[in-house]
C-alpha cells in the first residue's frame, strides 16, 4: 500500500473518531470497559491521530539549545562534545547556526580517533547532508518524511530560511508513546524541583502555560514561550544573576544566567520571607 492510501485511511479514521456521535468512539470505549482493550492502547490510538494537529515548531529544541560544532572543529573537539552531550549526532554550522551545513555521527568520528599513525581528516570530509523541515510541518508528516528519508534528525527552519530549532525522530515517537528515557535522560535535571528548604528550582525553558498552572499566574506574551523568554521580554534585556522578580505571592530570582538566555530560577514564597 503506497504512502497516499495510508494518508487517506488515517484522515477516514481520524474523522470516524473525532465525531462525538461515532459508533467507533463508543465501540473503544465499550471495549475498554469489558477488558478487550487496554485504555493505554487507546491512548496511544489518539496520539497517532493527533499528529496531523501538531506542528513540529510545539515538539522541537529550540535554536539555543541545540548542541553543535563549526565546521573548522577537529575530530576530537567533535567526539568530546559527543560524550559531554550524550548526542549521537551533531549539526555541523559554517559562521553562525543560520548555516547548517552538514551532521556528524558518532560512529564517523570514532574509525579516526583509534587509527594509530594516520592523519585525521577534516570535519567536512565526514559530514552527512543536513536534512530540513520547516516549522510549520505537522507531526504525521514529519514522520513519514523521516520514514521514507531514512534519518533520525532534522534541522527545523523558521519562515526566513533561519535556524529555528532541531527536531528528532525519538521527539516525534514520544508524542505517540510517551517519554523514551534511556541512561543520559536520568541525568537531565528536572524542570522543576521543590527543594528541602522550601523553595523551587524552576528552568527558564518551562513553557509560560506550565508556569501559570504551577503558580497560579496569568503571564501572556506574543513574542516569547518560556518563562526564561517572558523575564528576559520584560525587563528588556537578560537578567543578571541574583535579580528578582515579585510575581503575586512568589518572588523568583534568577539562580543562573549567560549572555543568552536564564538557565534557572529560584521561587520563594513572599510570606516565608
Amino acid at each position: 500500500m503506497d504512502e497516499g492510501s495510508n494518508g487517506s485511511i488515517l484522515s477516514a479514521f481520524r474523522n470516524l473518531f473525532r465525531k462525538s456521535d461515532s459508533q467507533l468512539e463508543e465501540h473503544l470505549r465499550e471495549a475498554v470497559e469489558e477488558g478487550e482493550i487496554k485504555s493505554e492502547d487507546v491512548r496511544i490510538l489518539q496520539n497517532v491521530i493527533d499528529l496531523v494537529d501538531k506542528r513540529v515548531s510545539e515538539i522541537m529544541s529550540p535554536r539555543p539549545d541545540i548542541i553543535c560544532a563549526e565546521v573548522d572543529s577537529t575530530i576530537s573537539e567533535v567526539a568530546e562534545l559527543i560524550v559531554q552531550s550524550g548526542h549521537s549526532r551533531i549539526p555541523i554550522y559554517k559562521d553562525n547556526r543560520d548555516h547548517i551545513v552538514g551532521v556528524v555521527h558518532a560512529k564517523d568520528v570514532i574509525s579516526p580517533l583509534i587509527t594509530q599513525d594516520a592523519p585525521q581528516p577534516n570535519l567536512e570530509s565526514l559530514m552527512r547532508e543536513p536534512h530540513f523541515v520547516p516549522e510549520t510541518t505537522n507531526l504525521k508528516a514529519l514522520l513519514s518524511d523521516l520514514q521514507s528519508s531514512r534519518i533520525h534528525m532534522a534541522i527545523v527552519l523558521d519562515e526566513y530560511g533561519g535556524t529555528a530549532g532541531l527536531v528528532t525522530l525519538e521527539d516525534v515517537l514520544e508524542q505517540i508513546v510517551g517519554e523514551i528515557g534511556d541512561e543520559y535522560d536520568a541525568l537531565r535535571p528536572e524542570e522543576v524541583q521543590e527543594m528541602p528548604d522550601g523553595t523551587m528550582l524552576i528552568s527558564g525553558r518551562v513553557p509560560l502555560d506550565e508556569f501559570n498552572e504551577l503558580f497560579g499566574l496569568e503571564l501572556v506574551s506574543d513574542q516569547v514561550e518560556t518563562i526564561g523568554g517572558y523575564l528576559c521580554e520584560i525587563a528588556g534585556r537578560i537578567p543578571a544573576q541574583n535579580e528578582t522578580f515579585p510575581m503575586g505571592e512568589w518572588r523568583f530570582l534568577v539562580e543562573e544566567a549567560d549572555a543568552k538566555h536564564i538557565e534557572t530560577l529560584r521561587a520563594v514564597r513572599a510570606d516565608k520571607e
